[in-house]
C-alpha cells in the first residue's frame, strides 16, 4: 500500500513538473511569437498586443511561477529573494499593461473609434485595473503595519486569491484578443489554435499551483 502511495506521489510530482515546464515554454513562446505577428513599432497599434502579451502571458506567469515548489526557476533562492523577483516582475507587468492600455486608447482617439465597445476591450480594462489594485494591495504584505485589521496569513490568502482572479482575467483578455478581427487575419490555421492553447494551459497550471498552496490547504485546516 505504501509503495503504491509513494509511486502515485512521484507520478503526480512528475506531472506537476512537466506542466510547469510547459507553462514556462508556453508563456515565453507566445510572447516571442507575438513579436513576430505584431511587429512592435510598425504602427502605434502594434505595441498594444505585444505589451499586453508581455504583461499577462510572460511577466505575470513568471511572477507567480517563481513560487512554484515544482517548476520555479529560482527554487534554490531564498524565500525573500523570490519575493523580490516576484515584485519586480509584477511591477513590470503593471507598467506594460498600463502602457498597452494607454496606447490602444490613443490609437482609438486618432482613428475616431469608440472606446471599450467590445468584450475584449471591457475585460481588458477591468483586468488592468484589477492588476493595479491587486499590486497596491500586495504592498500590505511588504509593510504589514499599514493594515492591521487582518493577520498576515489571512492577507496572504486574500492576495493569492485576488491574484489568481487577476491572472485568469488576463488569460481571458488574451483569449478574447485572439478572437479579434486583427488577430484572426494575422494568425490562421494550426498557429491560431496553438496560440489559444497557451493561455489555457498556463491558466490551468497557475490555478492548480495557487489552489494547492493556499485554497485547499486553508480548507483542510478549517
Amino acid at each position: 500500500m505504501s509503495q503504491n502511495t509513494d509511486g502515485d506521489t512521484h507520478v503526480f510530482r512528475a506531472l506537476r513538473v512537466l506542466s510547469g515546464v510547459a507553462a514556462h515554454l508556453s508563456a515565453f513562446s507566445l510572447t516571442v511569437y507575438m513579436i513576430f505577428v505584431s511587429q512592435p513599432g510598425a504602427t502605434l497599434f502594434s505595441w498594444h498586443p505585444f505589451l499586453m502579451t508581455l504583461a499577462f502571458s510572460f511577466l505575470m506567469t513568471e511572477a507567480i511561477l517563481v513560487f512554484s515548489p515544482d517548476s520555479s526557476l529560482l527554487r534554490s533562492f531564498s524565500r525573500r529573494a523570490r519575493v523580490q523577483v516576484h515584485w519586480v516582475l509584477q511591477l513590470l507587468c503593471v507598467v506594460c499593461s498600463l502602457l498597452g492600455l494607454g496606447i490602444i486608447y490613443s490609437n482609438k482617439v486618432l482613428q475616431g473609434k469608440p472606446h471599450f465597445s467590445t468584450w475584449h476591450g471591457l475585460l481588458g480594462v477591468l483586468t488592468v485595473l484589477w492588476t493595479l489594485l491587486q499590486s497596491v494591495g500586495g504592498v500590505t504584505l511588504l509593510y504589514p503595519k499599514l493594515v492591521q485589521r487582518w493577520n498576515l496569513a489571512t492577507r496572504k490568502l486574500y492576495h493569492a486569491t485576488a491574484g489568481l482572479i487577476g491572472y485568469l482575467l488576463g488569460c481571458g483578455s488574451l483569449l478574447l484578443g485572439m478572437c479579434s478581427l486583427w488577430f484572426g487575419a494575422s494568425v490562421t490555421g494550426l498557429s491560431w489554435y496553438l496560440c489559444v492553447l497557451c493561455p489555457v494551459l498556463t491558466g490551468l497550471v497557475i490555478m492548480n499551483q495557487v489552489s494547492n498552496a493556499y485554497l485547499y490547504r486553508k480548507r483542510s485546516q478549517s
